[in-house]
């Protein structure tokens, strides 16, 4: 009589893991392989290479034609003409 109220007092434990056992199962069987995933995203994954070797290449190209500082032309460019005085500015 022993064993029967061990097994009772294991119910939920025994449940659980017949049920986590029979949805690993069922999701190895019914899962795509790796290769059907890899033919259906090669697209993906080639563009994505592309484009990444894309922007390696180009940050290493324009790396040795950058001036001094990097965005200074474009900070001069935004600061505005700074030889004009501050005065032809103001309104009478």
């Amino acid at each position: 009589m022993e064993i029967p109220g061990k097994l009772v007092k294991l119910k939920f434990p025994i449940i659980l893991t017949l049920t986590l056992s029979l949805a690993l199962s069922l999701l190895i069987i019914f899962a795509p392989s790796f290769l059907t995933i890899l033919t259906y995203f090669w697209p993906l994954f080639l563009s994505t290479a592309l484009f990444l070797i894309v922007v390696i290449f180009f940050a290493k190209t324009s790396a040795d034609s950058l001036a001094d500082k990097p965005g200074e032309g474009i900070l001069d460019y935004v600061a505005g003409h700074p030889e004009l005085p501050l005065d032809s500015y103001k309104s009478d």
